[in-house]
């Protein structure tokens, strides 16, 4: 007998306008890469930019999507040329991925 297979670990995020603004930005600089390199952009960039342009209040990110999501905005908010109004607003996504990264607790 087989078991069931593992259910993927979701993640609720909750993202100001401005903030999903930046994370939208972020996405957006990450497919572009990929296409401007001759490469297919990353299915986890693909599907979050879907996501946020769903304008949900409240986003549902997998495990992977929100750790991806984390590296991505942490790498965009310690670079010396990204805007102050960026780095106020992904700021306040990297926290409040790292705190739901950290939470026991799924969506």
């Amino acid at each position: 007998m087989s078991s069931p297979p593992p259910e993927t670990e979701t993640y609720e995020v909750t993202l100001s306008r401005d903030e999903q603004w930046v994370a939208h930005h972020v996405l957006a600089d990450a497919i572009d890469e990929a296409l401007d390199e001759d490469e297919t952009p990353p299915t986890w960039a693909v599907e979050l930019l879907e996501e946020i342009e769903d304008r949900n209040e409240t986003d549902v990110l997998t495990g992977y999507q929100a750790q991806q999501l984390f590296d991505a905005m942490a790498t965009y908010v310690d670079r010396e040329e990204t805007p102050e109004r960026d780095v106020v607003h992904g700021s306040s996504v990297v926290d409040r991925l790292e705190d739901r990264l950290e939470s026991p607790e799924t969506a």
